[in-house]
């Protein structure tokens, strides 16, 4: 709403509302701005907080991992199936590696993503242990392999316990 002053004897000028209004084709086309600007401020929102991506039923029919663990010792090495969305398979926590995955999973990220190449590692060893998983997870082909030479492959191992054995810190 717009005020225009106008001049009258006394202190104080008047003020009268006026008010000015768009014609039809633009007020209509301000409007659908304006909710195309709410739509997409929310899915931004979404992703930008974390949110899982939208998956297709279809998508999640396929969630099939196969698990190979070598070198972890204490009876953990093996290869296990993965089945997600119903869950199965012969993995030993089948439950728990389906929930860790969900949780993971964020619309825009790889959940099996390698650690960046010029990630700052501690020097520490996690021992000869290593991990190789392939398959299909939210309707994405997966193939990818995990050690613990560093402190940033023992952190990348370690966010995907149960699915991978946990061998401590």
């Amino acid at each position: 709403m717009v005020q225009v002053s106008s001049s009258s004897p006394g202190r104080f000028p008047q003020r009268s509302p006026r008010r000015f209004l768009l014609g039809g084709s633009a007020s209509f086309a301000a409007a659908t701005a304006a909710v195309a600007f709410v739509a997409l401020s929310a899915v931004s929102a979404a992703a930008s907080a974390g949110a899982p991506p939208p998956v297709r039923d279809e998508d999640r029919a396929g969630d099939h991992l196969t698990v190979t663990v070598r070198h972890a010792g204490g009876g953990r090495d093996g290869t296990y199936e993965l089945y997600c969305h119903p869950r199965g398979g012969s993995h030993p926590d089948a439950r728990g590696a389906c929930r860790v995955l969900d949780q993971t999973t964020r619309w825009g990220r790889d959940t099996f993503a390698p650690v960046p190449h010029d990630s700052a590692c501690t020097l520490q060893y996690g021992g000869p242990a290593t991990a190789r998983v392939t398959g299909t997870w939210a309707g994405r082909p997966v193939d990818a392999t995990y050690d613990r030479r560093d402190g940033c492959e023992i952190d990348r191992w370690n966010r995907l316990v149960p699915v991978l054995p946990d061998l401590g810190s």
